[in-house]
């Protein structure tokens, strides 16, 4: 059974992804758009975007009037940069920060008695962006054997400082390579590692993939750098193949391969991948499970097993063998209807409804009007049998093909847990949901959603096979998205509200509050120091906060938990006024004194002249971390947050030739201490 695994880091990066998403959203604010040179490297979202007006430019001037332009991805030179801005044009650059990070690198670092290398491409409009930022001597080579020739021709070298820098797509392999070079035959070269680091992470799991698997496919631009460079690392560990689309594996012969990994460039659109990796499944691996690890994570063809019933008889019935038929009666195993022919009419059980809890005999009485399919007609016997599943699975298809591209919500039972995901019986039509789409969290488990009522949008439908494939995911969005937009319409900062701990990290919890998650900071959480939030809280408590921050712009929700009532210096100035005496426990000393807890989260001071009513000359030798002891409070500063506390003034007055001599060493002490204590 042939395997095809899909790589984790397959499809657009961040830089990528943004730049699409600034287009997206000029296109939906009505705007005109024109690109300097081609946003990305993959030619099919190219012409989507030219079939929506966007437009490719290859100087300023071209940029007709009332247009935005954006620069591409890979940025562009200093020189075409200062003719843009001095164009006049309305622009956008879409640079991505990668990028601009290794441009500012060159201008900060280089300068006239400087060497910019760059290991790249010499031809990439990226390389030529960086190389626009070197202020002295730069060279570009392609791998480390250039990059050793330029190294040895130029004595000049020698003499001057080098810096090196990579294109954010360069091979890790080679730039490891580079380093090597470098290193050998410079001492003054500073290198900075420019290679994007969702790029090495991609090489490096399509590395893995590729030894682990018989076959590769790349899906991405030809002309993307990025792609390249991941054919050219799997092409050295098992046979790889470069598409663009899935049309073109139809040109690929598969035969031989039981396992086959797949990934795709940084420029590749998650709609190209899916549509590979779909194809990809009924090419070699017809009626097959297929395993995969992103997308629709694991979907077996046999998971659709639903839809055979409905598709033979989908293909052998036609409008004149749909009728209306009256129960006559319930029988055990059998409905008999009128369907106003002379022959009997019968609905065996099995053909009742795909429902496997339905009952007929709960359900049906004599006189009920049903829509039925004519399924078999029994001339001899003088009987008709009939089908109300097939009928309502016709018309219920019906309504899911409607559905397709509509925000319509359908409402079903999951029937059953199957691999990759979930089976949902919906209006007599059972809908597959994978298991990246069933849940919000990719954590909970399929099993508790067994036998539940859930709610879902259709997302995919195989006309031909007949299957559909929902989304619950889809569902929770948008009610969450509602709950969020409602929260924020009305929330205000004071209020108290009622919450769920949903997660704990070490420097605080964060709560779900109706919708949208705030967090209680862990200095929020107690009066007292905690070193971790389960220390107050736990996941799944219900918690009372209140809202203390609301950031509209990035949406995030400050959130305080502690109550007045509960602050130790409140619960002091109510319960432990001046003079009154308490039972304190010694938690620390200091040359002057011992520090001692009157209740949690507030400590007091016993200076050392007033720990005994005799002259000492050590904390420790009269007290005991640990140990309770009765002590008076003296004062109390709540501005400051400082108590005095004094075990002395609760004990016998002390003989009179020694108070002169303590009251002498207690001045002294008392100044020196002062700073101690404020700090």
């Amino acid at each position: 059974m042939a395997k095809i695994t899909l790589a984790e880091t397959a499809g657009f990066c961040f830089g990528v992804d943004r730049a699409i998403k600034l287009i997206e959203k000029l296109l939906s604010e009505g705007k005109r758009v024109a690109t300097l040179g081609p946003i990305i490297h993959n030619p099919q979202v190219i012409e989507d975007f030219k079939n929506r007006g966007v437009y490719i430019v290859e100087h300023p001037s071209e940029v007709e009037k009332d247009t935005v332009l954006v620069l591409r991805t890979h940025g562009v030179t200093e020189e075409v940069l200062e003719e843009v801005k001095n164009s006049g044009v309305e622009y956008i650059d879409a640079a991505c920060p990668f990028v601009n990070k290794i441009h500012k690198i060159v201008r900060d670092n280089s300068g006239e008695n400087v060497v910019t290398l760059i290991v790249g491409d010499p031809n990439h409009p990226e390389v030529h962006g960086i190389k626009s930022c070197a202020k002295g001597e730069s060279y570009v080579v392609k791998d480390s054997t250039e990059l050793e020739e330029i190294l040895q021709k130029n004595n000049l070298f020698s003499k001057k400082e080098i810096i090196l820098v990579a294109q954010t797509t360069f091979s890790v392999k080679e730039w490891q390579k580079s380093l090597k070079k470098v290193n050998l035959l410079c001492t003054n070269a500073k290198i900075f590692d420019t290679i994007c680091s969702a790029t090495e992470e991609r090489q490096k799991e399509a590395v893995s993939l590729s030894l682990k698997n018989d076959a590769m496919v790349i899906v991405g631009g030809k002309h993307s750098s990025n792609t390249q460079k991941l054919k050219s690392v799997c092409e050295k560990n098992c046979p790889s193949f470069l598409v663009e689309t899935k049309n073109e594996l139809y040109g690929i012969s598969f035969s031989g391969f039981n396992s086959i990994g797949l990934t795709a460039g940084a420029s590749t659109p998650a709609g190209i991948i899916k549509e590979v990796l779909q194809t990809m499944s009924e090419i070699v691996n017809e009626n097959k499970m297929i395993e995969e690890e992103k997308v629709l994570d694991s979907v077996s063809a046999e998971d659709f097993d639903f839809a055979q019933a409905l598709e033979e008889s989908l293909n052998s019935l036609n409008s004149n063998q749909k009728v209306k038929g009256t129960v006559i009666s319930v029988k055990s195993t059998e409905i008999q209807v009128d369907i106003g022919r002379k022959e009997t009419g019968y609905i065996p059980y099995s053909e009742y409804s795909n429902d496997p809890d339905a009952d007929p005999k709960t359900e049906l009485k004599p006189g009920d009007q049903l829509d039925l399919i004519i399924m078999k007609t029994n001339n001899a016997e003088g009987v008709i049998m009939l089908s109300k599943k097939r009928y309502d699975a016709i018309k219920a298809w019906d309504n899911v093909l409607a559905a397709e591209g509509t925000d319509k919500v359908f409402e079903g039972v999951v029937t059953d847990v199957v691999r990759g995901g979930i089976l949902v019986l919906s209006e007599n039509v059972k809908v597959f949901i994978p298991a990246s789409l069933a849940t919000m969290n990719r954590n909970d488990k399929l099993e508790d959603l067994l036998k539940t009522t859930v709610q879902f949008k259709i997302i995919e439908i195989n006309k031909q096979r007949k299957r559909a494939v929902g989304s619950i995911k889809a569902v929770l969005k948008g009610a969450k998205k509602e709950a969020e937009d409602k929260f924020w319409a009305e929330a205000k900062e004071g209020e108290t509200v009622t919450g769920t701990v949903k997660s704990l990290t070490n420097y605080g919890a964060f709560v779900d509050i109706g919708g949208v998650d705030g967090m209680i900071h862990i200095s929020e959480l107690s009066w007292s120091r905690i070193k971790h939030p389960s220390e107050v809280v736990n996941v799944g408590d219900s918690v009372e906060v209140t809202i203390k921050a609301l950031d509209q712009e990035k949406r995030k929700i400050s959130l305080g938990f502690k109550k007045v009532e509960d602050n130790p210096w409140e619960i002091l100035r109510r319960d432990y006024p001046v003079d009154s005496v308490a039972d304190v426990k010694i938690v620390s000393f200091t040359s002057f004194g011992a520090f001692a807890q009157i209740i949690p989260g507030v400590d007091g001071l016993i200076h050392i002249s007033q720990i005994a009513n005799k002259h000492i000359a050590n904390p420790a030798d009269v007290l005991k971390v640990g140990e309770v002891v009765q002590a008076k409070i003296t004062e109390i500063d709540f501005d400051l947050k400082r108590v005095g506390l004094s075990i002395r003034a609760l004990l016998p007055e002390e003989p009179a030739e020694e108070k002169t001599e303590e009251a002498t060493e207690a001045v002294a002490e008392t100044v020196e201490a002062t700073e101690e204590v404020a700090e």
